[in-house]
């Protein structure tokens, strides 16, 4: 019987090593991860105790106007099921509030509770301290450079995924 070893031939695992370690997949984990370290105690410490980082992709689409459950779904990329779920959280918490939607009876429409806005405002702040610790780690320069790479970068993908649809 042949081993996995002999049908892959000799794997270098210093070169995959190597290669990992530059991995852009990788490094945008590692730097999310470096983030939420930073983040997630400083939002405990001001009292989002019951706030799951994971969700900020959703609460972060409700518009001043709120947003419909199914709006939210697109934006996040998830299903209406998994953006209900999600929804419920956030109201039993109080960072959002449901009203009836006046313009489709059959929906409702999700707004920013104050508890909600109050977590933008602790969010910006922690933000600000990461910002601030990366412009010590690698200068400011650079790190306004990295930002504005990114936006650009997303902004072309962004276009690209709304021309498939």
């Amino acid at each position: 019987m042949e081993t996995v070893e002999n049908k892959m031939g000799n794997f270098d695992f210093e070169k995959f090593h190597a290669i990992r370690s530059r991995s852009l997949g990788r490094l945008i984990w590692r730097l999310k991860r470096h983030i939420h370290q930073h983040v997630e105690p400083i939002l405990l410490a001001k009292g989002h105790v019951d706030f799951k980082l994971s969700s900020l992709a959703f609460i972060a689409n409700i518009d001043e106007n709120g947003t419909t459950n199914n709006e939210l779904a697109k934006k996040a990329c998830v299903t209406k099921q998994a953006m209900s779920k999600v929804v419920k959280e956030l109201e039993e918490h109080k960072y959002v509030y449901i009203w009836p939607n006046e313009a489709d009876a059959r929906s409702s429409v999700i707004f920013l509770d104050e508890r909600g806005k109050q977590l933008f405002v602790d969010l910006n702040e922690a933000m600000m301290e990461v910002r601030t610790r990366f412009d010590k780690a690698i200068g400011a320069k650079k790190c306004q450079q990295m930002m504005d790479t990114m936006y650009d970068l997303l902004a072309v993908l962004d276009e690209e995924e709304e021309r498939q649809k």
